[in-house]
């Protein structure tokens, strides 16, 4: 059993923010500066966050920029800046148009209307100071330099010497800030011809920066690009994009975990401005023989394509290097690996100046590094990669790829080997799917006559060949072992509640955990006369008021976002959650009466209670309280609300319990 309903904590805080004052930001950010929940906030030109400055964002904070010509307001963190925009799962910090907000019921972001549209404002670009590689700077050098830099794409500098758009240093460690449930809608401002703002721009961001939990929903040009740097990414779902999904370029050498990209369509136009081109696309560097170059590992991703007019699953250029594991890959237009060797930029692809050719990339160890242009500490210098080879995709599903050439140059370079453990699923129907769900709108026509099937209805979690793989991630501090294929977890979902997938109705709502344990048969009030006796048979967990629990987030103990949440709660004396101490304990009664789902050990994970115990909680509805930090090794524990009604109910107190929740932890 599964309570669908939205948080009223959330509602409430979303709704208040979209009421709240309109602050209109028309100048760079000098100083550290702090944007709060209760305004909302209008990009009306390109802010720069300059040197020395932090702008901490705070979590239900909404940033809507008015449409225009041009494409409205967009904002830089600049290298030497930081960003510190956390958001939570139920309020989460969201970036988008007002014409977004316009299709939001009375302010609440968990509601909306998906609309063909991007370019209404700009994006969100940060920049930093680790090592990248780019020929094009005059003065660069083909070795590892803390003075190479670049222009970032889709930023203009004002005047001669204008620092502000400039990325890259040799700062491996840098520190740019950190953005948690951070949500990015119909931006990609359109500066001039093959220069164009992606939804997220990260250039030499450094591995002390921290980025979980986001989305880029709509985009006229790419979802999240990358150029160099090591920043590692975590929870990334990329929606509707119109050009490359994922594009990672100049020597990236960071790791990404828990990635969805769903290819479709922003804009009505070509593909590449408005329509989707590739789903990930892996350049090495500016000029092919330069380093650092890309070098990086992708775990659970589960990346879905468009059947008719959709392009590449990978698109490899320019010596790059790319570990694909535990994966899926469905419904891809094209080739599922692609070898387009060169970007046009110039670089001259693999094998120039005595680097290896693409084949042996395939063939050759992680740890075997080129000594052309060679860093002084090759092996301090690429640390992504930890086993296997420079190139491979290996535990991944493949399913419904049914280009002519769709396995080609997969087949080519030994993907479906046995020793890499991958998985060609033969039938088609939606029976053999390795995701549980997915429904697509009627066809689209764009530009240039291109089909496009966009998704509305999608559960990604796993099934079939999805569910179990062979080999998971190592538990090296960023990665988490997931024994499973794709992005979600076989009972959870991290998109719930605070995506705009979720919020359009494209993903459901997945509770974590089991709801069990429903009553102990008689399902009656307590009757008033025998309130509060042992044994009256009156306590009980199909309780007056049909309060219950459920539980959101992710069970991993290296994660851990699980919240439970006390739906319907009455205004009460006293209340709060409980769960087991250890895995493993069964269920019991409390005072003889009343089903204790959480039984054996119990623990209090939160209590609600007035002061001095006076008068009810003054707050009915939904409650709740984070588990984290109380899980520390994997098992089952299970949940459950005990609260206690007040005389507005009986003549005199009761107690109850509501169902109980069963959620199993894992690493």
């Amino acid at each position: 059993m599964t309570f669908k309903f939205k948080s009223l904590l959330a509602v409430a805080a979303l709704a208040a923010s979209a009421n709240a004052a309109e602050i209109l930001v028309s100048a760079d950010i000098a100083t550290s500066t702090t944007w709060t929940a209760n305004n909302t906030y209008n990009l009306t030109a390109q802010i720069y966050v300059l040197p020395g400055a932090t702008l901490t964002i705070e979590p239900g904070t909404v940033i809507a920029s008015t449409p225009t010509a041009n494409g409205s307001g967009s904002l830089a963190i600049t290298k030497g800046a930081q960003i510190i925009a956390n958001g939570t799962k139920t309020q989460p910090i969201i970036m988008t148009s007002t014409a977004d907000v316009a299709t939001w019921v009375n302010g609440n972001q968990q509601t909306g209307t998906w609309r063909a549209a991007a370019n209404e404002w700009g994006n969100l670009t940060i920049m930093g100071d680790a090592y990248i590689s780019e020929n094009a700077t005059v003065g660069n050098t083909a070795t590892p330099s803390a003075s190479n830099y670049a222009v970032m794409e889709g930023l203009t500098a004002a005047f001669p010497g204008d620092t502000r758009v400039n990325y890259g240093g040799g700062n491996d460690d840098d520190d740019s800030g950190s953005i948690k449930y951070f949500s990015i809608r119909y931006g990609g401002r359109v500066v001039g011809l093959a220069n164009e703002l992606n939804g997220l721009s990260l250039g030499g961001i450094g591995r002390n920066t921290e980025i979980d939990y986001i989305e880029i929903m709509n985009n006229v040009d790419d979802g999240i690009e990358i150029w160099g740097g090591t920043v590692n990414l975590k929870h990334v779902a990329i929606w509707n994009i119109g050009d490359d999904s994922l594009d990672i370029d100049q020597g990236y050498r960071g790791k990404i975990q828990f990635g969805l990209i769903v290819q479709g369509y922003s804009l009505l136009a070509s593909q590449g401005s408005g329509t989707g081109d590739n789903c990930i696309e892996i350049d090495g560097a500016e000029q092919s023989d330069f380093q650092p170059v890309t070098t990086t590992t992708l775990y659970n991703f589960t990346v879905i394509g468009q059947p008719v007019s959709g392009d590449h699953g990978v698109a490899y250029r320019d010596n790059a290097r790319v570990q694909v594991r535990n994966s899926i890959f469905m419904d891809l237009g094209e080739r599922l690996v692609a070898i387009d060797n060169v970007d046009g930029d110039g670089g001259l692809g693999y094998g120039i100046n005595g680097t290896l050719s693409w084949a042996n990339t395939w063939t050759t160890p992680y740890n075997t590094y080129s000594a052309v242009n060679a860093p002084a500490n090759p092996a301090a210098f690429y640390t992504a990669q930890t086993s296997g080879f420079l190139n491979e995709i290996t535990d991944t599903v493949a399913f419904r790829n049914l280009n002519a050439s769709a396995y080609t140059e997969a087949n080519n370079r030994g993907v479906f080997a046995a020793g890499n453990n991958n998985v060609l699923t033969v039938g088609t129907a939606a029976a053999d799917a390795p995701i549980v769900s997915i429904t697509r709108g009627p066809n689209v026509t764009t530009s240039g006559s291109l089909v496009m099937q966009p998704v509305i209805g999608l559960d990604p979690r796993p099934k079939n060949a999805a569910l179990t793989s062979v080999f998971s991630a190592p538990a090296d501090g960023f990665f988490v072992p997931a024994q499973y294929r794709g992005a979600f977890a076989p009972t959870e979902s991290w998109l719930s509640d605070w995506s705009a997938s979720f919020a359009f109705g494209f993903t459901p709502n997945i509770d974590v955990g089991t709801a069990y344990c429903f009553g102990d048969g008689s399902g009656t009030a307590c009757p008033c006369a025998n309130a509060g006796t042992a044994g009256n048979g009156c306590a009980n967990s199909i309780n007056p008021n049909g309060a219950n629990l459920r539980a959101t987030g992710v069970a991993s103990i290296v994660e851990d976002t699980v919240t439970l949440i006390g739906a319907g709660m009455p205004n009460s004396s006293a209340l709060y959650f409980q769960g087991t101490a250890q895995a493993g304990s069964g269920a019991g009664t409390l005072f003889g009466d009343g089903l204790r789902c959480a039984a054996g050990s119990v623990i209090r994970l939160g209590t609600k209670v007035n002061a001095a115990n006076t008068s009810r909680y003054p707050t009915a509805g939904n409650l709740s309280v984070s588990v984290k930090g109380n899980v520390t090794v994997p098992g089952t524990r299970n949940y459950q609300v005990w609260y206690r009604n007040a005389a507005a109910f009986c003549t005199a107190s009761t107690f109850n319990l509501t169902n109980g929740v069963s959620i199993s932890w894992h690493l």
